[in-house]
Formats: structure tokens, C-alpha cells, sequence
């Protein structure tokens, strides 16, 4: 069907029966697609998914190791992370032999002992009439000490079990919990825990020079919802969401704060984003400026007659990103951070780069059926290999001549026309990304990529498949937090085992220093 010329001068009749042409002619379309996929499907011999493997890009842009020489030693000594105990074994021997020293034999082993205590409280009446009774000894928090509490948490969240195999654990070894008291363990009264993961994230948006972020699916009252990771070398962080929107990425990176800030940030990202003249003005001209919550700053919006937030252009949901992005800046988070991620729009906002495994990992996924196009694309994939080494070798020594070089190859990369139609517009699509792309030539701090996102991200991916979703807003909270902070102990060089042991009050533990303070030291230092 071809449409009119000037649709202008159409009746609404005709215009409604040309949109329903329209849209048959679109489902028609995306039969024939969904047919032409399965036939390429089973030309290739395909059952489902193709399985792709990796690239291997990374790995094999890295410098080559130095050979190892022929004299050099295997691995140290074992040296056990506990204080080591001394036993002197004898020998029997006969009269007249001679001593000479000792064999030292290191043995490390794992004592578990299941105690039972039932401590009988002192009651007094005094003379006033109060009845006074002898305290609990300190740490004990409940029916349940607290070493068994840290074994709980620590195995549930690091060790990944799940709660019908840790209560088959716990009896095992003697210990007669159910599995409400064990998911009360997990739950129940961790607040602290909830409030340190906050301020991790807190700290590290505030001082972090960049962050990598990525997202999985999550199921949080047997609805699909997203799980957003946010993150660097030194910290993790997770929020298990509704939505992956925009939206909800600005929600999560105000971090914890609940109020909305239309100041000069919110005025330019609005502006940034193509919303209204006339609707900005409003925004702008109005004296009230900040606002405490959701329900405060939709009912501003509603007095401006800013309205719809159906859509991500919707002038209200414009308005309400920027707000969230006003606030952002207001409390001091995100000062010049660059966000690395993949190819998803909800990510790009603020200093945005672009992950090059992801954007190479396009050229490697896509379907070749002749040998013109497998030569082609063989081609590129080796130019993009090059490019990326030669973009890790900049950023270990950067220079204004190789700076201006790479970009150079870079146009020269992306603009080449190979005559693979699909291949042609694929680096087209690329080079739109130029300036997220190449980012890391201005900034030769920031990662090229974003696989410490997907590396922590996978410890959610294995919680979900394990356990399916979370059913109370408490549960999602305390899986995503003490996630999180297990990994920040392990970027930080911790024991997660001694972090709970120095929260939950068990005496004779280490200091483990509080993590945002730790995280914003690294961040700075970096």
C-alpha cells in the first residue's frame, strides 16, 4: 500500500482505515521475519539459541607474560590466615641417638561444635518494687548465637545454599532450627547491614573516578523485574528493581535519597533531552525548588499542567528524569564519574562510555551465509582486535600523537563499506557511539569494558537460579545487600567471614574497619 503524499488532507476516516492498512501490512512484516528466522535457523542446524562462544578479545589483547625462567620456585609456603598452634610430637628412639631438630608438619583443619547454653537469669526485687534481671552476655542477639547466625549468613549469601539444604545442614550437626528461624536469621533485625550497603554506594558515587553498571532479571513477588549492578574495583553494589528504565537507573543512583532537585544540572539534562521550551520555563520560573518525595514533586507537576509519563518522551517523565539527575548532583554524587556500560540506553546518562567487548561482541554474533561475508567479517573482527590493543597500550602510556592517531583509525575502522549489507550497517550503527566509544582516550583510567559488572552480576544470576525470587520487600533488600558487601569485602582484600564476625559482636574477631570509609579511601587513591 502506498500512503498519500500530503496526509494532512485525509478525513479522519480515511486516516483511521490507512492506519489499520498500515498495521496490517507491520504484522505481516513481522510474520514473514519470524518465519525467515526459522528457516535460517534450520539451514544452520539450530535447535533454539545458537550457542556463540566468547570473542576472546581481551584476553588476547593482553602483553604477553615473560617466560617463566627455568630456576624459579613453585608457589610460597602456606601461611594460614589463624594463629598457628605448636605440638611437639616425640619419637621413640634407642639410647645414644642424638637430637637434631625438628620436622615442622603443617595441618590446618575446620573444628565445628554445636553448643547448647541455657543461661539461668538472676531476678531481684528491689526495695522500690523493680524487678531487675542479669543481662544476656553481649552478642547474644535471641534464641540463636551469634556464630551461628554468621554461619548462616555467610553461607546463604557467599556459599549460595539454599535454605531447605542449610536447615538440613544445621540438624546434621545437631542444631534444631526450622526453616522460619533460618529465614529469620536472614532477615530479621539486619537493618545495620541494610544501611552500610547504602553508604557503600554512597561513598563510591561521591568519590569513584568511574563505575561499570549491568543488570540481570530478578523476580520479586512472582512478578519479572531487573537486578542492576553498580560498581568498580573497589566496590559492589545491588538494587533489585520493578523496571530497568531510565528512570529506575537515575532512582538508583540517587542512592538511598528520596527528594527531587530542580537546579541548574536538572534544567541542563532536560534540556539535553529535547524536553519542551515552554514546559522547562515553568520549571524553571517556579520559586520552589526542592521537594521531599514522590507524592511532593507529582503534585508540582500537576499544578504546572506537566502531564503523561506514559512514554520516555513523555514531558512529565522527561521532567522527573532531570529532577532525579538535579538531585543527584545536589547531594554531591557523580562529581565527573564516567558510567561504563554496555549498548543499553536506560545507562546513558551523565559521562557515558560504551563497553568495546560488547560492541565487538555484535560483529562476532552475526550470521554469515557466504564466504564473501565470513571473509568480511573475519576481517573487521581482526581491525577492531588491533584497534583495541593498540586503545590498552594508550591507556598504560598515553600521548596527545597517539591520541590523535587512534581516532584517525578509528574513522578509518568504522566508515569502511565491505558490501555485507547487515555488516555495513552494524559499523554505522558503531560509529554513531564514536565519542562513547573513545572515551577511554580522554579518561585512560576508565576500564574498556565492562566485565567487573558482569562478573559480580553473575552471583545474582546463580541466586535466581537456585532459589527463584524473593517474596518480601525485606528478603530482596538483605539478598542484594549482603551481596553486595561480599564482594566489596573481597575487592578490599576482607574476610567476609571476619566482617560478619566483627558486625554481629562475636568476641575475639578482627577490626574490620567500617566499608565506606574504607571504599572512599581506595576510590580517592586510585
Amino acid at each position: 500500500m502506498v500512503p498519500p503524499a500530503d496526509p494532512d488532507t485525509l478525513s479522519p476516516a480515511e486516516l483511521k482505515a490507512l492506519v489499520s492498512a498500515l498495521l496490517g501490512e507491520v504484522a505481516e512484516l513481522e510474520r514473514i521475519v519470524a518465519a525467515q528466522r526459522e528457516e535460517i535457523a534450520r539451514l544452520k542446524g539450530l535447535k533454539g539459541r545458537p550457542a556463540i562462544k566468547p570473542s576472546g578479545m581481551e584476553q588476547a589483547s593482553e602483553p604477553t607474560p615473560p617466560r617463566e625462567r627455568p630456576d624459579r620456585r613453585g608457589r610460597g609456603k602456606v601461611v594460614p590466615r589463624v594463629a598457628v598452634e605448636a605440638r611437639v610430637l616425640r619419637a621413640t628412639v634407642p639410647p645414644g641417638s642424638r637430637f637434631q631438630g625438628y620436622q615442622d608438619f603443617l595441618v590446618q583443619d575446620l573444628i565445628m561444635r554445636t553448643e547448647a547454653v541455657c543461661y539461668r537469669r538472676e531476678r531481684w526485687l528491689t526495695p522500690e518494687g523493680r524487678l531487675v534481671v542479669a543481662r544476656l552476655p553481649g552478642g547474644v542477639d535471641g534464641h540463636f548465637g551469634p556464630e551461628l547466625r554468621r554461619y548462616v549468613l555467610a553461607q546463604y549469601h557467599q556459599g549460595q545454599t539454599t535454605v531447605p539444604r542449610l536447615v538440613a545442614q544445621l540438624w546434621a550437626v545437631g542444631i534444631a532450627i526450622s526453616k522460619r528461624q533460618v529465614m529469620r536469621l536472614l532477615i530479621a533485625g539486619q537493618q545495620p547491614f541494610l544501611d552500610e550497603s547504602q553508604e557503600v554506594l554512597r561513598a563510591g558515587l561521591a568519590s569513584a573516578a568511574w563505575i561499570t553498571v549491568d543488570d540481570t532479571g530478578a523476580r520479586h513477588r512472582a512478578v519479572n523485574g531487573a537486578c542492576t549492578q553498580i560498581g568498580n574495583a573497589h566496590f559492589a553494589w545491588f538494587g533489585t528493581t520493578a523496571s530497568k528504565s531510565r528512570l529506575n537507573f537515575l532512582e538508583l543512583l540517587r542512592a538511598g535519597h528520596g527528594d527531587y532537585v530542580v537546579n541548574a544540572e536538572a534544567l541542563a539534562y532536560m534540556r539535553e533531552r529535547a524536553l519542551a521550551g515552554p514546559v522547562i520555563a515553568r520549571l524553571e520560573g517556579h520559586p520552589q525548588r526542592v521537594f521531599a518525595n514522590q507524592a511532593t514533586w507529582a503534585a508540582h507537576l500537576e499544578r504546572l499542567g506537566i502531564r503523561s509519563m506514559e512514554d520516555s518522551l513523555a514531558p512529565a517523565r522527561l521532567a522527573t528524569e532531570g529532577a532525579l539527575w538535579g538531585a543527584i548532583k545536589a547531594h554531591g554524587l557523580l562529581p565527573g564519574t564516567v558510567i561504563v556500560s554496555g549498548d543499553a540506553g536506560q545507562f546513558a546518562v551523565g559521562e557515558h562510555a560504551l563497553c568495546w567487548v560488547h560492541a565487538e561482541r555484535l560483529v562476532h554474533k552475526l550470521d554469515t551465509f557466504t564466504d564473501q561475508q565470513r571473509t568480511s567479517q573475519a576481517r573487521i573482527r581482526e581491525l577492531i582486535w588491533w584497534f583495541y590493543a593498540d586503545l590498552k597500550a594508550y591507556q598504560r602510556e598515553p600521548s596527545r600523537r597517539r591520541r590523535a592517531e587512534l581516532r584517525v583509525r578509528f574513522e578509518r575502522i568504522f566508515k569502511r563499506r565491505t558490501g555485507f549489507v547487515v555488516l555495513d550497517r552494524l559499523l554505522e550503527r558503531l560509529h554513531a557511539n564514536k565519542a562513547e566509544l573513545l572515551q577511554g582516550l580522554d579518561h585512560p583510567e576508565i576500564p574498556l569494558h565492562t566485565n567487573g559488572s558482569e562478573n559480580d552480576i553473575r552471583a545474582q544470576v546463580t541466586r535466581r537460579k537456585i532459589s527463584g525470587g524473593t517474596r518480601s520487600d525485606m528478603g530482596r533488600d538483605c539478598r542484594d545487600a549482603f551481596l553486595g558487601l561480599a564482594k566489596t569485602c573481597t575487592k578490599l582484600g576482607l574476610s567476609f567471614w571476619d566482617y560478619l564476625g566483627a558486625r554481629l559482636g562475636i568476641a575475639g574477631q578482627p577490626t574490620i574497619p567500617y566499608l565506606p570509609d574504607l571504599v572512599r579511601a581506595r576510590c580517592q587513591n586510585a
